[in-house]
């Protein structure tokens, strides 16, 4: 048996820059929300409620998405041409984001504890210094969700004088849009439905008598922040220990390789994640034909998330 190996990073490298724009509406984001994660958690502790504290901590989880967001721009701007990272710098922000998802699961149990005794023993609230502050903390995330908006689909238009058997594969890969601004957009926006759900607790407590309303919405602040910690730690752990086999591009490169027009048999396959929506890939395959690495190569490049491919041929 005779071994052919093909070593070749395909035509979409794994980025070394980030976009300038979403890196500075990120930070602007990330300080005012900062600022409004403060002013609500200091409200609710002064103003005794535990809706707009709960709100406040739910809002600390969004502060760490898009700190991590931006570090992440920062980073990768900073070390993209740092020799010592053979696939980028990502895990560094996967690595964080596992760490804040422990701390964040911590903050929930002191939500969920404080929220219960003040369901045994009720304290009298300030209804409309709270409803105040929930109000402008809810019109802070809709100006965050403003600034990040118009990032989602942030298109290079530079590097179009590839080939042109490879231009619209090259041109749908960089229509892609920003996944790291998309996730700090999403977070924001989940973070102004809890803003909501402290309005309506406040609002229910101060028309309507029904106190209970604050610390069980206080509960469920709590419940949305385990929820994201524990996605979060799923996530960010899968991808720390290559966890990703079970990712969908895994079937889509036996799916090419099977429905090919040479017959192979794939004896080794490993895949695993280097950026947000970005793989490598080793494979080896036996096959009889008198064909090269590089003719599997145009089959599996065809999937825009694999920016590194390995492909080892075993022929008999």
């Amino acid at each position: 048996m005779t071994t052919q190996a093909y070593f070749k990073t395909c035509h979409h490298p794994i980025p070394t820059q980030t976009n300038p724009l979403a890196e500075k509406n990120t930070r602007r984001a990330l300080m005012l929300t900062a600022a409004m994660m403060l002013i609500e958690i200091i409200g609710g502790w002064y103003y005794n409620s535990m809706a707009l504290l709960a709100d406040g901590w739910h809002m600390s989880s969004h502060v760490v998405a898009l700190g991590l967001a931006l570090f992440a721009y920062v980073i990768a701007r900073k070390l993209a041409q740092d020799g010592r990272f053979s696939f980028g710098v990502w895990k560094i922000e996967v690595l964080g984001g596992y760490t804040s998802a422990i701390l964040l699961l911590l903050v929930a149990v002191t939500m969920f504890y404080q929220s219960a005794a003040r369901l045994i023993t009720p304290v009298a609230i300030h209804y409309n210094e709270a409803i105040t502050l929930a109000i402008v903390g809810l019109l802070v995330n809709l100006m965050c969700a403003w600034w990040l908006k118009d990032g989602h689909h942030h298109h290079h238009e530079h590097d179009h004088h590839h080939e042109d058997d490879h231009a619209h594969h090259h041109e749908h890969s960089h229509a892609h849009e920003d996944l790291n601004l998309r996730a700090a957009y999403m977070h924001v926006v989940a973070d102004a439905a809890t803003s909501m759900l402290a309005i309506i607790a406040l609002f229910g407590g101060k028309l309507f008598g029904a106190d209970w309303l604050d610390p069980v919405m206080g509960i469920v602040g709590g419940v949305l922040v385990a929820v994201w910690a524990l996605g979060l730690l799923r996530t960010s752990g899968r991808a720390l220990l290559d966890a990703e086999m079970d990712a969908p591009v895994v079937e889509e490169i036996r799916a090419v390789i099977a429905a090919g027009t040479v017959p192979a048999e794939i004896r080794d396959l490993h895949v695993w994640r280097v950026g947000r929506n970005q793989y490598a890939c080793v494979l080896s395959l036996i096959t009889q034909a008198d064909v090269d690495a590089d003719f599997f190569k145009q089959q599996v490049q065809v999937h825009e998330e694999l920016v590194h491919i390995t492909i080892e041929i075993a022929k008999n």
